[in-house]
């Protein structure tokens, strides 16, 4: 069945990243690329490949996230990081689980090969996923691949606008009631020429688990 969902990629400096995975995105899954920042061409980049490109002068990602959610206009609509680590042939199957009835509809990032996910990025990421179960959300992965409804993201009123934004999405999901549902998927190198924002270095995943911390004691 066709399936049309904007699909909203946060970007910050991701030119090297963006041909193949812009070409990759599957048809009726429309490219909202947020650009938060770059130097390196990146909107002129989507631009040129077709892509609609949205501007957010606030870093955080959460607030690149937020932004393309508000120009998003399908029902449903879907987020995957722009640096080429997340296969796009992802996004139908999480979009038809949303199709089919579910709110949110989220990934658990299956590493290709060592080495992929460094090992600080998934002690953090597991810690805050296990925290996440114990207050009833279905969860092993605070992943950056997702697809939801529209309206029901915009009604949960997220407001961070860091790197806490998909663990207050999932903590507001929860306490709503909203049904999540959650599927393996791949996790890649990087595309060559980009660099993590995150879980690159030991102090960028330190400062992502600082962000999460204080949306947990809220």
């Amino acid at each position: 069945m066709p399936m049309n969902a904007d699909t909203v990629l946060p970007c910050l400096d991701e030119a090297a990243a963006l041909p193949g995975l812009l070409r990759a995105l599957p048809p009726g899954f429309r490219p909202i690329v947020v650009d938060n920042g770059s130097v390196d061409g990146s909107p002129e980049i989507a631009a040129a490949l077709g892509a609609k490109v949205v501007h957010e002068p606030r870093r955080g990602y959460g607030a690149a996230v937020h932004t393309g959610l508000e120009h998003a206009t399908t029902d449903i609509v879907c987020f995957l990081d722009a640096d080429g680590s997340l296969d796009p042939a992802d996004l139908p199957r999480l979009a038809g689980a949303v199709a089919r009835g579910a709110d949110l509809a989220v990934g658990r990032r299956q590493p290709v090969a060592r080495g992929v996910w460094p090992w600080h990025a998934r002690l953090g990421n597991n810690i805050l996923a296990r925290l996440l179960r114990r207050r009833g959300v279905p969860v092993h992965d605070i992943a950056p691949i997702r697809a939801a409804r529209r309206q029901a993201l915009l009604d949960l009123d997220v407001t961070d606008r860091a790197f806490g934004y998909p663990l207050e999405l999932l903590v507001k999901a929860g306490r709503a009631g909203l049904v999540i549902e959650e599927f393996d998927v791949a996790y890649r190198p990087r595309a060559a020429g980009t660099k993590s924002k995150v879980s690159g270095s030991l102090r960028g995943t330190a400062r992502a688990v600082r962000d999460m911390a204080k949306v947990l004691r809220r």
